[in-house]
């Protein structure tokens, strides 16, 4: 039986290094064999259970957690009302939505819905438009408290 995961810093993703390809296959191709038609919400949950583990106090948190993860540079572009739109570019995402397999931001999504409701206080949770002219990831997060 596999010993539970404590909860872990963002500090620690300092201790870690990997190269793309073999996580890329495993998300890309491996996972969503396992999980089938429910991959895009399982891999969600799987963003937002993350976040609860690495416990992100602050955006610069967030920001160098999807930089350390290869996910991208994640910029903040505004607030609306009840709602905060931030966007995801790099050569990595370039990369991933040039890539011959389809490919997703569902992870980040999760990601992001939970580390904005952890800084905030209040339930959230977050969508993406991908823009494959520019090659660009929007994800808006809405707080879902009324």
């Amino acid at each position: 039986m596999a010993k539970r995961q404590k909860d872990v810093s963002v500090a620690m993703l300092d201790d870690l290094h990997t190269s793309g390809a073999g996580y890329d296959i495993l998300r890309y191709i491996s996972l969503p064999g396992i999980l089938g038609t429910e991959a895009s919400t399982l891999l969600y949950f799987m963003g937002k259970d993350l976040a609860r583990k690495l416990k992100p106090e602050s955006l610069h948190d967030v920001y160098y957690t999807f930089e350390k993860l290869g996910w991208g540079r994640l910029d903040y572009v505004k607030e609306k009302r009840k709602a905060f739109v931030f966007t995801l570019m790099s050569d990595a995402v370039v990369r991933r939505l040039n890539a011959p397999i389809n490919t997703e931001f569902r992870l980040e999504a999760g990601f992001l819905a939970e580390s904005i409701q952890m800084i905030k206080e209040q339930p959230c949770e977050c969508k993406e438009e991908i823009n494959n002219k520019i090659h660009q990831v929007v994800f808006t997060v809405f707080v879902t408290e009324s």
